[in-house]
């Protein structure tokens, strides 16, 4: 449907942050909207390369017709993001935070986003972070946490010590966090047992070790974050969001890791609705080798 010019109501002891608070109550605030404003449906993929997977992206924004759609590892500059087929569907507000062959976020949206932020939680100019603001107030920051490397060890391995130092900056960042936020992206962490295709043999394995898993608890813990996915599909059901390229034939091996998640702040608990990974699109053409994650709000 067309953008149509209306108000937004809504009551400032929900988003108390809103930029456009009035003091009474409630705020209000002129504002271009869908016809359904209240609700958004909001999309996590690590697209591993926007370029190389331009047409699996378009496949899915025409089938299901997100409003906004946060994407990691990019891999590209922002002066050579491909904007054309984005804004053809609709898609005409943009951020992104790119660098040539590696990393790069983008949050791409057919409502208006407003701000621009980048965080270095890596701490070396890595592209992997980008955030804005919605209408209501509502914060969205897109996340790319590193990897880590092969070896468990930060001693032996050094990019291993950058993925916990990031955990520890977005943890800072997190205990002085005052709005409410969506965040999402890739955490290259898999938690629970169940998140996992065998916990026993991947204890050891970069992403499931308890020390990565201890730090992003202590991330949590600091906002208060609440885990969406495992809010709407409980441990210990199977939520897998990333299967190795390795694989012969990933479905049928189904050696899945949740390694992408969306967290909300605890005031927006209970306005996500759905959650879901769309596995069908890990075999469309050339695929990434994680799968969109699509979460449905209701403001």
């Amino acid at each position: 449907m067309p953008p149509e010019v209306g108000v937004f109501l809504f009551p400032a002891r929900i988003f108390p942050s809103a930029p456009f608070a009035l003091g009474l109550g409630f705020c209000a605030c002129v504002a271009i909207r869908l016809a359904m404003s209240d609700s958004l449906k909001i999309v996590s993929w690590n697209i591993n390369s926007i370029r190389a997977r331009l047409d699996i992206v378009e496949r899915f924004l025409t089938e299901e017709a997100p409003d906004i759609l946060c994407l990691q590892e990019t891999k590209v500059r922002n002066e050579q993001f491909p904007e054309g087929m984005f804004r053809r569907l609709g898609y005409n507000h943009m951020i992104l935070n790119g660098q040539p062959m590696h990393h790069g976020v983008a949050i791409i949206s057919r409502v208006p986003l407003h701000k621009d932020e980048r965080f270095d939680w890596q701490d070396n100019g890595e592209a992997r972070h980008v955030g804005a603001v919605l209408q209501n107030g509502v914060r969205i920051e897109n996340v790319y946490i590193p990897a880590g490397g092969e070896i468990p060890d930060r001693e032996l391995n050094p990019k291993f010590g950058q993925k916990l130092d990031f955990f520890g900056r977005m943890t800072e960042w997190s205990k002085n966090l005052k709005e409410p936020t969506i965040l999402m992206g890739d955490f290259n962490v898999a938690p629970l047992e169940s998140d996992v295709w065998s916990h026993k043999a991947l204890i050891k394995v970069v992403s499931h070790t308890q020390i990565e898993i201890d730090h992003l608890y202590r991330l949590r813990d600091a906002h208060g974050w609440v885990d969406v996915g495992r809010k709407l599909i409980p441990d210990p059901e199977r939520l897998f969001t990333w299967w190795s390229y390795r694989a012969k034939d990933w479905r049928l091996s189904d050696k899945g890791r949740r390694l992408d998640h969306v967290w909300v702040s605890p005031e927006l608990a209970d306005k996500a609705k759905s959650h879901i990974v769309l596995e069908d699109a890990r075999s469309w053409g050339k695929p990434s080798d994680h799968a969109p994650l699509i979460t449905e709000f209701e403001f």
